[in-house]
């Protein structure tokens, strides 16, 4: 199989890891992949993989229409049988690339997009994969006539082992920096602790970077909160931590919840429903953005070294097993090409 991977860039973030996983595990079984982005700091992380530098992370027409003729031109030179796309430019351009050249192509959804006309390529790729089940839920709203598959993000083995504290006060947020991830919320409510003897590491970058920096020193905790960037190896920060964070208001489904999981972290989650899907039940997870139930949540961690919610790590599945299904629906597009 000969497959090219489309995405916005190559930086930190759940869409790009999930390609980067998925790239490499399709070449180490000897399937020829072509990635296509803007570039970023985990493109030298492709091992087998070709990678093609094009601007499909911008929002201009005539650059996508210029991408779209430049990749239907490299996959017919390079024997691409398929267009696989990840977030909305790249499913334009797939979809002009793919009318330019004949190919199918489909897309794999990974959050909830605003619903608007930027979605208009999804009802015309053969398959639309969804991460969970609650966004095949969201997009068979969308695309009623669509075919939408759930397909859960795979993870690699952990590179490092849990071995932080079963109790205290050192907490840990990853992720990209965004008002949709919540860590607003987790700093009021830490505000909330200050008798309470809790730091917190923030792992990860973002556009909310310094507006978070403000919100700290504005609530008096910068000294107990330390922002360290973006981190090649967030799992040891995992492995060490006490507790993790996960105050999203949104999420396709997390691929950090899924590590803590994996790992067996204690995890504070916000009651959504992508992490419902992981969760044993939906007691103990936290509503999202309420700051007062986020403080009792943290100040019932704090005393006990308990959380009230329990995670099944046998829903999260390998990055062998996410593209053994996925080379199933690769297979069966490429042999309807026709259709």
């Amino acid at each position: 199989m000969k497959v090219m991977q489309i995405l916005p860039e190559l930086d930190e973030g759940g869409v790009e890891r999930h390609v980067l996983w998925l790239s490499n595990c399709l070449a180490a079984g000897g399937h020829g992949v072509t990635v296509v982005s803007a570039g970023g700091r985990l493109a030298g992380e492709l091992s087998g993989v070709e990678h093609v530098r094009l601007p499909v992370h911008l929002k201009n027409p005539v650059t996508a229409a210029w991408a779209a003729a430049r990749i239907a031109r490299i996959a017919r030179a390079r024997g691409v049988e398929l267009l696989h796309a990840h977030s909305r430019v790249p499913a334009w351009v797939a979809w002009w690339a793919s009318s330019l050249s004949g190919l199918p192509w489909m897309a794999t959804c990974h959050a909830f997009y605003s619903r608007n006309a930027a979605l208009a390529p999804y009802s015309r790729a053969r398959v639309l994969v969804c991460v969970s089940r609650a966004l095949r839920d969201y997009f068979a709203e969308l695309f009623p006539g669509s075919d939408l598959r759930v397909i859960y993000n795979g993870l690699p083995p952990a590179a490092h082992e849990r071995t932080g504290p079963t109790g205290g006060g050192r907490f840990l947020f990853v992720g990209r920096l965004t008002p949709v991830k919540g860590l607003d919320t987790a700093l009021e409510a830490l505000a909330r602790l200050a008798e309470s003897d809790w730091r917190l590491d923030v792992v990860g970058d973002g556009p909310s970077m310094e507006e978070l920096r403000r919100a700290a020193e504005r609530l008096g905790i910068a000294d107990r909160v330390d922002f360290r960037g973006f981190q090649e190896e967030p799992e040891r920060w995992m492995a060490d931590c006490s507790c993790l964070l996960f105050p999203s208001r949104q999420e396709g489904m997390g691929q950090v919840l899924m590590r803590a999981v994996r790992m067996g972290v204690p995890v504070l989650a916000s009651d959504i429903p992508a992490v419902r899907e992981l969760a044993v039940s939906p007691e103990g997870l936290v509503p999202p953005g309420d700051v007062e139930a986020w403080r009792a949540a943290l100040e019932g961690f704090l005393r006990s070294g308990e959380v009230g919610a329990r995670f099944d790590a046998g829903r999260t599945p390998s990055v062998e097993e996410m593209t053994g299904a996925l080379l199933d629906v690769y297979g069966e597009v490429t042999a309807n090409r026709s259709r």
